[in-house]
């Protein structure tokens, strides 16, 4: 098995990112700079910045001082602004590269900064229900609040409780307006606070002799929108302070989830809303950097090597990646597998790096294309795969084709309905499916696009995309194999795919999020569905209808879970029909509203879903029922 985690050591050739990220950030005439490392998520960002911490960390780089910040990490503090900033000030007193001579000068400078933040956290803790964004808005630009409110809260005494109290009151409202009217009235005449924080903060940095500070900031993508703006309006308070370099990991889509929230209820701002998220990216972050999908190649090398280090331990291991980082140094485009490590082993750990690697190589372009060159997924996959053979051992099953294996549970996570298909087939005949014999027939010895004509023609129209036939001409081929076996080790996923107890990717819980509430039109809906539904790759719509169908099962009664379904069949939205009814088949009737039933009744003459409809509620006793029915 293999764990979900970051990690600095390279098995993906991602060294070269890496390194291009280290040397712009030792460029000092860049400096200061905000970096994004950009990608898909598991796309292997995380192991890129973990490798650009490990090289800034060295003890021999007296130069630079790196902070790592996990910004997921800190999603249940009451203000990730100033969560972020502790971080950067605390490193900063504390860290081992810094004299034990000048530690005390730096604590010394440090005490204002310290005082900004408290402000920050307490303003955040008592008023966050009362305006908190004019609040926090002192720190980034806005109104100059601190000297009306240490006036105002001075005349209620010391008592933190009764200041709270007072806070939260009626009183505590009215006082507060008072302070955003003074403070636009008496800005001109008050100091500019962002500017007085980073004036504070370069004259820190300069006290520690460093040339840079290199803040990474990871994760991002997986905090809630309010923290992802928190912590880009800390990153805000930094920019154009000498000798530093933010690098932020994130996926972009999720990010502009984000301002898109940030903005959504100013109607002026909504008009030109696009162009918004583009100029306030492109304001707080100099360098996009996007990571690149795996090649085929690299598919290869990734999954040989997990194998390899699985099975021979991390000791022996550590040679085989030595001569990898060789390897890549000269071939950038090859793949890194069984004949270099042939090489390197002792003849019996070559056997059992073999013996595991053998049936991968012939379906990594199936993988590749599939997984999308996702690294997290890939892992995932090769975990599952684990595990069932190992079920199949346990259980002694005669005659297991792993390489079989594999080759199924492609078909299972890139086409979760026909891989049920192929269940219900092999069923009712013992196993072995006369349908696999004949559309493997359809894809022999032919072109792609002749093979996609005849099966348009023929009964399996839905099997003709290019790597579904991909999939049939791949060997091992499925004619005459017995299936039952390893559908019977599958059993537990073919009511959820493989994708369905997949972690589900921060973009997708964005989208789901954003069409949840319930007096959103049809228009929008149809809108959101367009433009960031449809461009998502297949494991995200996957993921996106399994999140869906997952909700709808367990809340059978909210009538917003069935309009996004319903609007996704009236866009034809692929795959939509097929994740409907399996959805319907698990909910009783008698949990489904009649205004839900009389939606429905629009899709009875729907060629794909109309027919199971009109079964579904034909007992004409329950009120969905006589709804549904009603309406002709």
């Amino acid at each position: 098995m293999w764990a979900d985690n970051e990690t600095s050591e390279d098995l993906l050739g991602f060294n070269v990112h890496a390194d291009l990220l280290i040397d712009i950030i030792n460029d000092e005439s860049v400096l200061p700079i905000t970096i994004g490392v950009f990608g898909d998520w598991g796309s292997g960002k995380s192991s890129v910045l973990q490798i650009v911490k490990e090289a800034f960390d060295k003890d021999d780089d007296k130069d630079s001082l790196c902070i790592y910040f996990n910004g997921w990490t800190f999603e249940g503090y009451d203000d990730a602004k100033a969560a972020l900033l502790n971080s950067i000030l605390k490193e900063l007193e504390d860290n081992k590269k810094i004299p034990d001579a000048i530690k005390d000068t730096i604590k010394e400078k440090a005490k204002k900064l310290w005082k900004s933040i408290d402000w920050m956290r307490g303003a955040g803790m008592v008023m966050k229900n009362m305006a908190l964004p004019a609040v926090t808005a002192y720190f980034t630009g806005g109104l100059s609040l601190v000297p009306f409110a240490i006036q105002k809260l001075s005349e209620w005494g010391n008592n933190p409780e009764i200041i709270i109290k007072k806070l939260q009151s009626d009183e505590g409202k009215e006082i507060f307006n008072s302070f955003i009217k003074e403070g636009k009235e008496n800005d001109k005449n008050t100091t500019n606070a962002v500017a007085e924080f980073r004036k504070d903060f370069t004259e820190l940095l300069d006290a520690t002799n460093f040339k840079r500070l290199v803040v990474i900031i990871d994760d991002l993508d997986r905090c809630s929108p309010e923290r992802i703006i928190e912590n880009l309006e800390a990153i805000k308070l930094f920019l154009n302070v000498p000798k530093t370099a933010f690098v932020i990991g994130a996926d972009p889509r999720i990010v502009k989830y984000a301002i898109e929230y940030k903005y959504k209820n100013n109607k002026e701002i909504e008009d030109d809303n696009n162009r918004i998220i583009i100029d306030y990216l492109e304001k707080l972050i100099q360098l996009p950097y996007s990571l690149p999908r795996l090649s085929e190649s690299e598919v290869e090398t990734y999954i040989s090597m997990l194998i390899c280090k699985k099975e021979i331990g991390d000791n022996k291991f550590k040679k085989v990646l030595d001569e990898f980082k060789k390897y890549r140094s000269t071939n950038k485009y090859s793949a890194f597998g069984l004949s270099n490590f042939e090489k390197i082993l002792e003849a019996d750990d070559f056997r059992k790096v073999k013996d595991n690697v053998i049936t991968i190589p012939s379906l990594v372009p199936l993988i590749t294309n599939s997984l999308y060159g996702n690294p997290r997924q890939i892992k995932r996959f090769l975990n599952t795969y684990t595990i069932r053979k190992r079920l199949a051992e346990v259980a002694t099953l005669q005659n297991f084709n792993d390489a079989v294996l594999a080759k199924m549970m492609i078909l299972e996570y890139s086409e979760p309905k026909l891989f049920k298909k192929v269940f219900e087939w092999q069923i009712i005949q013992d196993g072995v499916p006369k349908e696999l014999t004949d559309i493997e027939a359809l894809c022999k010895d032919k072109g792609i696009e002749d093979i996609i004509l005849e099966i348009k023609e023929s009964d399996f129209k839905e099997w003709n995309k290019p790597k579904i036939i991909k999939w049939f001409q791949i060997e091992p081929l499925l004619s005459g194999i017995d299936l039952r076996d390893y559908y019977w080790i599958a059993r537990d996923k073919l009511e959820n795919s493989i994708t369905a107890t997949s972690m589900i990717p921060p973009v997708v819980r964005a989208l789901f999020n954003e069409l949840l509430p319930d007096n959103m039109t049809s228009t929008v809906t149809k809108s959101l569905i367009t433009e960031k539904f449809q461009p998502f790759n297949d494991i995200e719509k996957e993921a996106f209808f399994n999140l869906l169908s997952s909700n709808l099962k367990r809340n059978p009664q909210q009538k917003r879970l069935y309009d996004i379904f319903n609007t996704m069949i009236e866009g034809k939205v692929e795959n939509t029909v097929c994740h409907y009814i399996e959805t319907l088949k698990i909910i009783s009737i008698s949990d489904i509203e009649p205004a839900v039933a009389t939606r429905l009744a629009d899709f009875k003459s729907e060629p794909e879903i109309g027919d199971f409809l009109n079964d579904y509620f034909k007992d004409g006793k329950s009120k969905a029922s006589k709804a549904f029915n009603l309406k002709k």
